[in-house]
């Protein structure tokens, strides 16, 4: 004997109703099947509508009128694909039980209210036409069935809306009853009987319970609840990304998941097929054939041990101290008895004797009612001053960690907690060892969102995860992503996971998840149709709860690198190849510097100077050592380095800048290249580096051009008018040969901190005399690089490079 249990999602149309009669018919024959239906999807929001207080009569006709169209059409579909079956038959069935709710409404109407014995009957009504409706269809395909009728044989205790069954008596009635071993058992689910033969409803979760209680009844060798899910995960995959399947859990476990918020199954579920050593399997009605969870005895290895880490919201936290709690059993106890008068559950208690406090959590609905409760059995000792009113605290959440024998294991909570710690969330209270199956947090439910990636996270995925957020898709943004995906086996070789969250340009946005393969971001991103504006970018980083997030700026958008405290203080690195933040104001540099350092983050910006070339980071390991700067000469501009290299050459400057300009070295206009500004911000960056407070217009700009070519900013304009200037440079570059001399566009630092950038002849003996096709050179005398300087030289311009800066950059933030 096999039992089968399939709930709302599974039986939510008709093409879904045929699956499950498929499913039937299968393990039918193999052996005898007994099932529970509950009610298709939606059906039991309507009828429960019914029974509200302040629901006008005319909302209530029409929820019912909707309910009994529904399988009104439901059964007209099944017809359609399965032409045998009875449809004027069923249909007149459903009209008679709807007639009967008409009935039992007008009466409601009349008397005003709805008695509670009415109630289980009117929101049953679904389950009941789910069997009917399985009957037909059955019956219809040649199949004997036994229709089980929950009311005169589960036998249940308790009010009429959440009934528990007595699993020792329903089985002596189920005995007697005599099944052909050949028909096929259907039973509504969420459904029982009380001792007066009235029907009840079993609550929450109230055929999933069913289904439990009818395997023990059956002693069925095993339970299948079929739902919209291929099983049980290691987190709800709607919140937490990376979750996985897991293959089986333990009775225990089960427990725990369900007991702290997983959707699993209600505990209530989990005792009778646990008491009764049922093995139940979680399956998927829309993956038939996937191998879904099993929940048993005994679990995996010692090697998987954990199991999932789970949540409940809407908690409240309740403080009672006081002078009396230095014997805190006493209070402890009537806390505890007074609440179990009232069938109130405590979810989570902790003691602190030091302090003479017990912190209880409970549900965010009952807290008028449990102030009500414990202010009257403690009023004598708040009057007598030995307790303190009671402190209530809100909006918290409980996040619970799952797994066999979890308290014995070694560093699972310091895990937690520095996963909790990392992502600036503090813990208001600690259940660790009331279950050895569990370690549960008290934490603000604002947070527990971001809580439950961050330990799922630490605790489930072994690599390093760098969650990237790109802006910026031109030259540079592109390769970079090229970049990451050549080297995606060997990061993985080095543990190394690094998750696109969200690609933009100025215009629109992609955000990614899982499903979205990068190899077709370009694809994917074209179809995207989200607008890309900083509003909508800060109300998205609000909401990521990735740990390790970071934005990369490939932009040179000022307005945005104007954002970068304000993205840090949101819990992200920063890396950019923009100089635009490094080059505002000195106290905007300050403020940046201060908050990432207060928020333990990164800001990275390699390629701000020199593109690919380590120069940043060099430079920070010298002075991190006691290194002082004593003067600085060097060539910061790929693309006035490949120009001058071309003018001694014999290439007139006109020639020179439109070759740089195709080759990408130059900016789109090259005016931006040649007027000496992007130079000048690379030398406040390497200036404030080594401990200057200047700011931009502190360094002295020698222009290459005179001052008319500002108005120019058409490209083409500006590369026609450059002619002009060709006969005045071809005969400064003959001037400067002459004499065995080079023309460099040079940056200067001298030891004062006077920063300055001009056109300089460079002798044969300078670094930088053989520097040129779009190479940089850095020369740094410093206390340790002195006579022969510290020289770094490369490439400086260039997507590739940069691309490689940036990557570089990004492996840094979890170093």
């Amino acid at each position: 004997m096999k039992l089968l249990k399939f709930g709302g999602t599974s039986l939510a149309n008709a093409q879904k109703f045929l699956c499950v009669a498929d499913i039937i018919e299968k393990k039918n024959k193999k052996e005898q099947i007994a099932v529970v239906l509950s009610a298709p999807a939606k059906i039991t929001n309507y009828l429960v509508t019914i029974i509200e207080k302040n629901i006008d009569n005319d909302k209530i006709l029409k929820n019912i009128n909707i309910a009994e169209n529904i399988f009104i059409e439901l059964i007209k579909d099944i017809k359609k694909i399965q032409s045998f079956f009875p449809y004027k038959n069923t249909k007149e069935t459903i009209e008679k039980e709807f007639n009967k709710l008409k009935k039992i409404i007008n009466g409601i109407f009349l008397i005003k209210q709805c008695p509670e014995s009415i109630q289980p009957i009117i929101i049953s009504r679904g389950e009941i036409l789910s069997v009917v409706i399985m009957k037909n269809i059955l019956k219809s395909r040649n199949y004997e069935v036994t229709i089980l009728n929950p009311v005169k044989n589960l036998l249940s205790i308790g009010n009429y809306l959440d009934s528990t069954v007595d699993i020792k008596e329903s089985k002596k009635r189920i005995k007697k009853i005599n099944i052909n071993q050949k028909n096929i058992i259907l039973m509504a689910g969420f459904i029982a009987g009380n001792k007066k033969g009235e029907l009840v409803v079993l609550g929450r979760n109230g055929s999933d319970y069913s289904a439990a209680v009818l395997a023990s009844c059956l002693n069925a060798k095993c339970c299948e609840i079929w739902t919209d899910v291929d099983g049980v995960f290691t987190s709800d995959p709607r919140v937490v990304s990376n979750t996985y399947l897991l293959e089986s859990i333990s009775y225990q476990e089960a427990m725990e998941l369900s007991y702290f918020g997983a959707k699993v199954l209600h505990p209530r579920t989990i005792e009778p097929i646990s008491q009764f050593q049922i093995p139940c399997i979680i399956k998927n009605t829309n993956n038939i054939h996937a191998k879904g969870t099993l929940i048993c005895q005994k679990t995996d290895s010692d090697e998987n041990f954990l199991k999932g880490v789970t949540y409940l919201d809407k908690i409240v936290m309740f403080n009672v101290s006081g002078s009396c709690l230095k014997n805190p059993g006493n209070i402890i106890s009537r806390i505890f008895t007074a609440l179990s008068r009232e069938n109130i559950k405590i979810i989570l208690i902790t003691q602190s004797s030091s302090e003479n406090k017990i912190n209880f959590c409970i549900l965010e609905k009952d807290t008028d009612y449990i102030l009500l409760i414990l202010n009257k059995e403690f009023k004598l000792e708040i009057k007598e001053g030995l307790l303190n009113n009671l402190n209530i605290i809100k909006n918290l959440a409980i996040l619970s960690v799952i797994g066999s024998n979890i308290s014995e294991k070694n560093n699972i909570a310091s895990k937690i907690f520095s996963s909790l710690g990392s992502s600036k969330i503090n813990v208001l209270a600690i259940a660790h060892g009331s279950s050895k199956h569990s370690i549960s947090v008290v934490i603000k439910k604002e947070n527990v969102l971001k809580g439950m990636q961050n330990v799922h996270d630490s605790l489930f995925f072994n690599k390093k995860i760098i969650n990237v957020f790109l802006i910026g898709i031109g030259g540079v943004g592109k390769e970079l992503l090229k970049q990451i995906l050549r080297q995606e086996k060997f990061l993985d070789q080095k543990n190394i996971k690094i998750r696109f969250r969200m690609i933009a340009n100025s215009k629109k946005l992609l955000f990614l998840n899982d499903l979205i393969n990068l190899n077709n971001w370009e694809e994917n991103f074209k179809k995207s149709n989200k607008e890309f504006n900083l509003q909508i970018l800060n109300e998205l980083l609000k909401n990521n709860f990735d740990s390790n997030s970071v934005i990369i700026d490939c932009t040179s958008d000022e307005i945005l690198s104007k954002q970068y405290v304000n993205f840090i203080k949101n819990g992200f690195h920063i890396i950019a190849s923009n100089k635009k933040a490094n080059t505002n104001s000195l106290q905007y540099y300050n403020d940046i510097r201060t908050t990432a350092l207060k928020e333990n983050k990164k800001f990275l910006y390699e390629t701000n100077v020199g593109a690919g070339l380590p120069v940043i980071n060099t430079l920070q390991n010298l002075f991190n050592t006691g290194d002082h700067l004593i003067s600085f000469k060097g060539i910061l501009s790929g693309s006035l380095s490949f120009i001058f290299g071309r003018l001694e050459e014999g290439i007139s400057l006109s020639e020179a800048t439109k070759e740089a300009k195709k080759l990408g070295f130059t900016e789109p206009n090259p005016f931006d290249d040649l007027s000496g500004i992007d130079v000048a911000r690379k030398l406040l960056v390497l200036a404030r580096e080594v401990g200057y407070s200047i700011e931009l217009k502190d360094i002295n700009i020698e222009p290459i051009l005179p001052e008319k070519f500002k108005k120019y900013q058409n490209s083409e304009e500006f590369l026609f008018k450059l002619k002009e200037l060709d006969l005045f440079f071809s005969e400064r570059v003959n001037k400067a040969h002459n004499l065995g001399n080079v023309l460099r566009f040079v940056g200067s630092i001298e030891k004062s901190g006077k920063c300055s950038v001009k056109i300089e002849e460079i002798n044969s003996n300078n670094p930088l005399y053989k520097v040129k096709n779009g190479e940089n050179a850095l020369t740094f005398y410093t206390n340790y690089y002195q006579p022969i300087p510290l020289v770094l030289r490369g490439y400086g311009a260039g997507n590739d490079v940069t691309a490689s800066g940036v990557f570089s950059d990004l492996l840094r933030t979890i170093l």
